[in-house]
């Protein structure tokens, strides 16, 4: 059972983020995002008046009578929204951590696709695959979505399900025996491909605190379109004067001694956070891969609708 926190965070970012949708981003969403395009249906008798062009000549030569070829728009898309759960995620200096800015991005596209009638999927992962959820539709499907990004590592929660159903067979992963691991992104990109076969919109959010993830992302984009989503928080950017202090790594527990009060220490700091933030820009822009930069303490649909407006100029 959930705790009674989880769920009222859900139903807030469900309240806030519904409205978000409806009043700025549906459009936007809609005229960025297209499906795969004209598909074949079916044949049927030929109706005069019909495009010669149409025409199915095999059909027509077998049957003994002209018959065409009918396609229809494929407009549904598939969402799947990789969201990194790495012990890192778990840091925020203000009232969000950088997973509760994850949940509300995750709403946020979501919602969208539920009000496009198209399907939403997440998978969660560190150094391995911690769940997935297959694509589907409906607004109780986005909302689950929503609760597992926010639930997970929670501590009331963690107790064994009675069925997994999350990875596929020989894929399952006993998170209350291993715990959270240094983030792989590349590990997460591998078996996005494994699992999904129509080409998807694919949403990678994590705050990219590895390594070799380029080459799998670029494997991955030739078949998915995939974003990039760089979640950071204020303090990671810019470290506050606050003398000795001990910093601890989240992910390997390696802990440091460094001096917050030089302010030599902390421009250096500053400039290498800056560095980072731009060089994953411009790898990612080389790459062909959509770059979004989110900020855990500020707005995150201000950036996304950045994003849906740069997506519109290229498409002209």
């Amino acid at each position: 059972m959930l705790p009674r926190e989880v769920i009222r965070r859900v139903r807030e970012i469900q309240v806030r983020t519904g409205r978000q949708v409806a009043d700025v981003l549906a459009g936007q969403y809609v005229s960025v995002f297209k499906g795969r395009g004209i598909e074949f249906d079916e044949v049927r008798p030929y109706i005069p008046g019909d495009d010669v062009r149409t025409i199915d000549w095999n059909v027509t030569a077998r049957i003994g009578e002209p018959f065409v070829k009918r396609y229809v728009e494929d407009r549904q898309l598939t969402l799947m929204v990789m969201a990194d759960v790495s012990a890192s995620q778990d840091f925020g200096s203000g009232q969000r951590s950088k997973r509760d800015a994850t949940a509300e991005l995750s709403a946020l596209l979501a919602f969208s696709a539920t009000l496009n009638d198209d399907k939403i999927g997440l998978t969660l992962f560190h150094g391995a695959i911690e769940q997935y959820i297959p694509a589907r539709k409906g607004q109780r499907h986005s909302l689950r979505v929503i609760r597992e990004v926010l639930a997970h590592g929670n501590v009331e929660t963690r107790s064994p399900p009675k069925r997994r159903r999350w990875l596929p067979l020989g894929r399952r992963r006993a998170w209350w025996r291993t715990g959270r691991q240094a983030t792989n992104i590349a590990g997460a990109m591998q078996f996005l491909m494994s699992v999904t076969s129509r080409k998807s919109i694919c949403f990678v959010i994590s705050d990219f605190l590895g390594d070799g993830f380029l080459e799998a992302m670029q494997s991955a984009n030739r078949k998915h379109d995939v974003i990039a989503v760089l979640v950071t928080d204020p303090k990671e950017l810019e470290f506050p004067s606050v003398g000795l202090v001990n910093l601890e790594d989240a992910e390997t527990g390696r802990v440091v001694q460094c001096d917050a009060g030089s302010k030599l220490f902390r421009d250096h700091l500053a400039a290498a956070a800056e560095k980072r933030v731009e060089d994953l820009r411009r790898t990612f822009g080389r790459s062909g891969i959509d770059f979004i930069h989110i900020d855990a303490q500020g707005d995150v649909v201000d950036p996304l609708v950045k994003f849906f407006r740069m997506r519109q100029r290229r498409m002209r």
